[in-house]
């Protein structure tokens, strides 16, 4: 529980500090979508390519691990799908960042340093891919589809160009690739490189919590809160429980990646959501909301689930 509280209560204070700034007047709206730009387009690609430089590709755990977090990743937003479009009456770009906002996962700033917490360095390697995984595939993806969901076309030809389009110019999907050819190529990192990386790297979390902090100031967090209750149930209850299904029972994978799987997917909703959502002016209410509440409610299922897995 201790664990828990340590990592998760930070999270609130950034959070809090950029709500009580906003609230003081100090910064407004503006400064939150600045924010939010910095880190879409300038911390979270040098993050993505520095730790893409340096994921071992040699595990031969990594496969494995890599089906049962895309895996976990891919039913429940399906899940997610299949609810929001009949019964939400969502389009194109609300049902993705419904279906993010249940899968998406604070591996980053919370998750790393929980399971380093948990199982020490070892837990950093599973800790790091999951992360790179989410921001340059999930949130590259989602950026493709929303770029679609921008096009006036619904024609396949016009659709394709802009998804591709898209992908190639996403400042995360490019920087991930570049960094995986540099890691494959065993390109040495130099020193001036590697610290203007990790610079900006430990900028990404902290800054897109503090810009939701400024958001929230005069906005309801209660609006749409059947919405709201039902996401976060999806992202600590239902996503874990699936990716505990694939990873113990159908890929009988490695018990320390396995228990790393499924508590990077028991982690509550990731602030990229928020930061994607501002960028195409989307969903962006729900996110914030979701990524508040689902902080507040893994408290409690972080905890049981460690106790579960016999983490002190």
């Amino acid at each position: 529980m201790q664990a828990v509280i340590n990592v998760v209560l930070p999270v609130f204070g950034i959070i809090l500090a950029g709500y009580v700034t906003g609230r003081a007047g100090l910064l407004g709206e503006d400064s939150s979508r600045a924010l939010n730009g910095f880190v879409f387009y300038v911390a979270l690609p040098a993050l993505f390519f520095i730790s893409m430089a340096r994921v071992d590709l040699s595990d031969p755990n990594l496969v494995p691990y890599m089906i049962a977090v895309g895996g976990g990743m891919m039913a429940t937003f399906v899940l997610a799908v299949a609810i929001a479009k009949p019964v939400l009456k969502y389009g194109l770009g609300e049902v993705t960042m419904h279906g993010l906002s249940g899968v998406f996962a604070n591996t980053g700033y919370m998750g790393i340093p929980l399971l380093l917490t948990a199982y020490g360095s070892e837990a950093l390697l599973p800790g790091v891919i999951a992360t790179v995984f989410n921001g340059a595939v999930v949130i590259g993806l989602g950026s493709a589809i929303m770029e679609i969901n921008k096009s006036e076309s619904r024609e396949l030809g016009p659709v394709v160009k802009r998804a591709w389009r898209g992908l190639s110019h996403n400042p995360l999907v490019l920087s991930a690739v570049a960094g995986l050819i540099w890691g494959i190529l065993s390109l040495p990192l130099p020193a001036p490189l590697v610290t203007f990386c990790d610079l900006l790297a430990d900028s990404v979390g902290p800054c897109a919590l503090f810009a939701m902090g400024l958001f929230l100031v005069g906005r309801s967090v209660t609006r749409g809160a059947v919405e709201v209750a039902w996401l976060t149930v999806l992202k600590l209850l239902v996503h874990p429980a699936i990716t505990y299904v694939i990873a113990f029972w159908w890929l009988d994978l490695d018990p320390f990646w396995a228990a790393c799987a499924v508590i990077l997917a028991a982690l509550p909703l990731g602030a990229l959501t928020f930061v994607l959502a501002q960028q195409y002016q989307v969903y962006i209410q729900r996110a914030a909301a979701t990524i508040l509440i689902s902080t507040i409610v893994s408290l409690g299922t972080l905890s049981a689930l460690m106790a579960y897995l016999g983490v002190q």
